[in-house]
């Protein structure tokens, strides 16, 4: 496995913490009365057109700019039948754009994703909705509710597809698997869904990469096969049970073994691990 080991971003203190400055607040509130998912005609047909544009576009620059490839793709195949009923994914979370990647991965499956509050609120949150970002609610009970009915509803009975980054924060180009928040495998268990693994690794970038284009490293997405939640358990053991199995298949999509990766599975306010420098992000500023 190739880890870049970058400086170059100012990793916080805590695992689940975001570096990235948000310069923008639309002032959206996400209440009871926010559309999570939003059906109308009109949202639906900008869509489309976002998603068209992505398929001619967007997708053939991301490939070409993070060098990315896709490895595993016929897992989506051969589980297709248990796919194409609902499922939730989760990925480690090391590019500002990689959900680019993930929505190309999954091709022709359309999916939805958990979106940072702020960021739905941001300068970026026309395009996150557009792309299917769905705002988690942070301070109003109300709107937590209504987020999770929405969620479910996209799960249970539309037989949805939904991305989770349970790390919860984006961290470039970061080789170790953060702790895993409980998020994903609750609306796992809570809708008796599958979660579907992926997983980022690196390769080194060539000279032309590297020189000319600053590139830290190109980007593997893995697709691993899905993990089902073990009924034998209660409720609790289920969800912890879940997390653990979905944080160590990302871990060997990623290409570390479980038992070497530098964090638990399970978050519980987890604290960076220094592994090779205690400096990150010097001259960085586009950061807290």
């Amino acid at each position: 496995m190739f880890d870049p080991k970058t400086n170059k971003y100012p990793y916080p203190m805590e695992t689940d913490h975001h570096y990235l400055v948000v310069h923008k607040n639309r002032g959206i509130v996400f209440d009871s009365k926010y559309p999570y998912i939003d059906r109308s005609k009109w949202f639906v047909f900008k869509q489309n057109v976002v998603r068209f544009m992505l398929n001619i576009l967007v997708f053939p620059l991301c490939t070409i700019r993070m060098g990315l490839k896709i490895e595993g793709r016929n897992n989506l195949k051969k589980h297709k039948e248990t796919l194409r009923n609902g499922t939730l994914s989760v990925c480690n979370h090391v590019h500002m754009w990689d959900y680019i990647a993930v929505m190309k991965a999954i091709r022709p499956y359309r999916s939805n994703m958990l979106s940072w509050a702020p960021n739905v609120n941001g300068e970026n949150g026309t395009l996150i909705r557009m792309v299917g970002g769905i705002p988690i609610p942070d301070t109003n009970l109300a709107g937590t509710m209504a987020y999770l009915k929405a969620v479910k509803d996209l799960l249970v009975n539309d037989h949805g597809w939904l991305h989770v980054y349970s790390e919860g924060s984006m961290w470039e180009y970061y080789a170790p698997v953060r702790p895993f928040k409980r998020g994903a495998a609750n609306i796992a268990v809570n809708c008796d869904k599958p979660m579907l693994p992926l997983g980022f690794s690196y390769r080194k970038p060539g000279w032309i990469r590297k020189k000319l284009f600053h590139q830290i490293a190109r980007l593997t997405l893995h697709i691993g096969e899905p993990i089902f939640p073990d009924h034998a358990l209660n409720e609790k053991e289920r969800e912890r049970d879940l997390i653990r199995r979905s944080h160590e298949a990302v871990c060997r999509l990623c290409g570390i073994e479980p038992d070497e990766n530098l964090y638990p599975a399970i978050f519980d306010h987890s604290k960076r691990v220094d592994y090779y420098t205690s400096e990150y992000g010097v001259g960085y500023h586009n950061s807290r």
